[in-house]
């Protein structure tokens, strides 16, 4: 089953689409907006009422109290479950949020290297005592690529990548996959113009402060909110405890929110253009039923299977009745029939066996003919990616096998 994520930068709608495309698609809502997980932060980081829900089940919101540094290991654990069950009780998985290693954590993207109390406490102590410009000097001299992917004044940031560097002994940026990584995934980015971006990011900061952030900020900071490492940080909050030690006034703590959220929000769509899986739409006229044809599209066009199981015992694969014009995809690591995904396979060692009334003529991607009679296997390796459409002899079954189940003379299709 596909996983949906709904991305992009903060104002954009997100969260009102993701609860749009649950309901179409009899799916649930899995948050990944890093303030989010945080009890008690609600005006601020702008979560859905229940009744802005419309009944859509909502996952991890208000998971940590406000004094618990956040950990997007421990989130992709959480979100792994979440999806999880999810998809056991035959719903959509619909990721929303615009926190990106968040969301890379949830579409199974980072492996994350271990930890090492004593050198973060050193190189927080660092910190503490100069500030980041000294420690982001010393990643840039380790690892330019990272430097380059982290802002100077994020101090926690740098810290942790000076932690991986001496840990591991290898870049911090070598930690990062590429974007072919991760399980299968539909990921709609909702774009805007700068200017209506910035109206939004102003009359939400307004509405926030209408609502009584500044009342939650003083109920939140009685809890612990200024010792929390990350919840402190929070755009809004962070300036409102500023205002309550006297250091801004109420409007000047607003304005400088609003000035936060926009710079954020540059940044958070810099993060998204980067990765080359993201479809964007514009906000606006009719954007569910756009992303809802674009996910019907994109699940033809991206129906994969994981990973080849470490295991050398392979599970059974079942026959699929393919009708006409359905589509058989193999590729690196990918592998499909009629627009189901196969959990646990992969084209690297698997044939695929065409059976029914005339198999008919099979098209490769590049436009060669090559015919499968009826019964004949063809071989295909990871190294040979092709599509071939069965148009107009259907229908016809396809089965996998592996390939060492061949009977010999049975010909590839790159030979037929």
């Amino acid at each position: 089953m596909t996983l949906i994520a709904v991305v992009g930068p903060t104002a954009a709608g997100k969260s009102d689409l993701a609860v749009e495309l649950a309901r179409a698609l009899g799916g649930e809502v899995i948050n990944a907006d890093s303030m989010q997980l945080y009890r008690g932060m609600d005006i601020g980081t702008a979560k859905l009422t229940q009744a802005e829900r419309r009944g859509v089940p909502h996952h991890l919101l208000d998971v940590w109290d406000v004094t618990r540094t956040a950990s997007v290991a421990e989130y992709q654990e959480l979100a792994d479950a979440a999806i999880a069950d999810i998809e056991s009780r035959g719903r959509v998985p619909v990721v929303a949020g615009g926190s990106g290693l968040y969301i890379r954590a949830a579409l199974g993207d980072l492996e994350f290297p271990g930890t090492d109390e004593a050198i973060r406490a050193r190189l927080e102590s660092e910190l503490a005592a100069a500030g980041p410009a000294p420690l982001y000097d010393r990643l840039r001299a380790a690892d330019p690529a990272a430097a380059a992917a982290i802002l100077p004044g994020n101090g926690r940031r740098i810290v942790r990548a000076l932690e991986v560097i001496e840990l591991s002994g290898r870049p911090f940026s070598a930690t990062m996959p590429g974007y072919d990584a991760g399980r299968p995934a539909v990921q709609i980015g909702v774009q805007l113009d700068r200017a209506e971006l910035d109206r939004r990011i102003a009359d939400r900061v307004d509405r926030m402060w209408a609502a009584g952030l500044e009342a939650e900020v003083r109920e939140l900071a009685a809890r612990g909110l200024r010792e929390g490492k990350t919840a402190s940080r929070a755009l809004g909050y962070q300036q409102l405890l500023r205002c309550l030690d006297g250091e801004l006034t109420s409007d000047q703590a607003r304005d400088e929110t609003a000035r936060a959220t926009r710079r954020f929000a540059r940044r958070q769509e810099s993060w998204f253009r980067r990765d080359p899986r993201v479809r964007w739409l514009s906000a606006g006229g009719e954007l569910p039923d756009r992303a809802l044809s674009l996910i019907a599209a994109e699940r033809v066009r991206n129906s994969a299977l994981p990973r080849t199981p470490p295991s050398a015992a392979w599970p059974p694969m079942p026959e699929f009745p393919v009708t006409d014009c359905s589509c058989l995809t193999f590729g690196s690591r990918r592998a499909a029939m009629g627009g189901l995904v196969h959990p646990g396979y992969s084209a690297s060692g698997l044939a695929v066996v065409v059976t029914g009334p005339p198999a008919g003529p099979m098209f490769p991607a590049d436009g060669t003919p090559a015919l499968v009679p009826n019964g004949r296997i063809g071989s295909l390796s990871e190294s040979y990616a092709a599509k071939w459409s069965l148009c107009g002899f259907g229908p016809v079954t396809l089965s996998l096998r592996r390939a060492a189940q061949a009977r010999p003379g049975e010909r590839s299709p790159r030979t037929a």
